[in-house]
């Protein structure tokens, strides 16, 4: 499970996006969410599909890790496509099959929604598997600091996000031992009426909401033997440079959104 789970990894490289200021992975990832909804045309998706294989390249993680990462949600992709293919009903009749019409509207919808939920998977993927936690709770303080002003606790915050996101492969990892020691004990989460397989989840969930507890207490014992005391006068020894590299793919994803808007159809 644990190789097919990329989300919340964290994949050492020496890479330009490895190298790149958290904050400006931070805002590359909350603009090309933004940004791919222009795409709306062969042309436009075909441009993000760029994009997104020039920032694979530059991250050096592995494709085949990447291809291994996507299919847990292959599925939801599938049958995404499937439900447009279905009720869509626009343009010119393609096929025709009883009462089963796919039209070209339907299809194309459907491929380009496919394509755009793949597309934000890879990239917002990409943004844990080459940013340490640490940094990405720097990274998230350091673009929320104006909102001290309102007394919010900014550094908690980003703490509690990161925090959140180290954890979900570690989750993944004690659910697959949870599964495996059940599984050896006679328990079958894959066979049988649906009634029996919703039971066998909960010789899972007990086991699991009890060490992720227990892991939590640690963690917050471990954090207070040490000191912590919240963001308050904490230094830092880790300082953000904003360099010329991240400058050079901001503009690039800058000059994505207005070719995304100039040929939209």
């Amino acid at each position: 499970m644990m190789d097919k789970m990329i989300f919340g990894r964290y994949v050492p490289a020496d890479s330009a996006i490895h190298k790149m200021d958290p904050r400006a992975k931070l805002m590359l990832v909350f603009l090309f969410v933004c940004t791919i909804f222009l795409a709306n045309n062969v042309v436009t998706y075909g441009l993000v599909a760029i994009f997104t294989i020039g920032l694979i390249i530059l991250s050096k993680i592995p494709p085949r890790f990447l291809y291994n990462g996507l299919k847990p949600v292959f599925l939801l992709i599938v049958f995404t496509f499937l439900l447009h293919i279905l009720f869509t009903k626009e343009g010119e009749v393609i096929f025709e099959f009883g009462i089963l019409n796919i039209y070209e509207g339907g299809l194309k919808q459907g491929a380009f929604i496919s394509l755009r939920f793949t597309f934000l998977i890879l990239v917002t993927s990409l943004l844990t598997l080459t940013t340490t936690p640490i940094s990405i709770t720097d990274g998230m303080e350091e673009l929320l600091n104006p909102f001290k002003k309102w007394k919010l606790p900014i550094h908690e915050l980003a703490l509690m996000m990161s925090i959140s996101l180290r954890f979900i492969p570690t989750l993944m990892e004690e659910t697959d031992k949870i599964m495996k020691a059940q599984a050896a004990r006679g328990v079958d989460f894959t066979s049988g009426p649906l009634k029996d397989r919703v039971k066998s989840i909960v010789p899972l969930l007990v086991p699991l909401f009890v060490s992720s507890f227990k892991r939590a207490e640690e963690l917050a014992t471990a954090m207070e033997s040490r000191g912590y005391r919240g963001g308050e006068g904490r230094t830092k020894y880790r300082q953000l440079s904003w360099n010329t590299r991240d400058n050079l793919l901001m503009a690039a994803l800058v000059v994505l959104a207005v070719l995304l808007f100039l040929l939209r159809s």
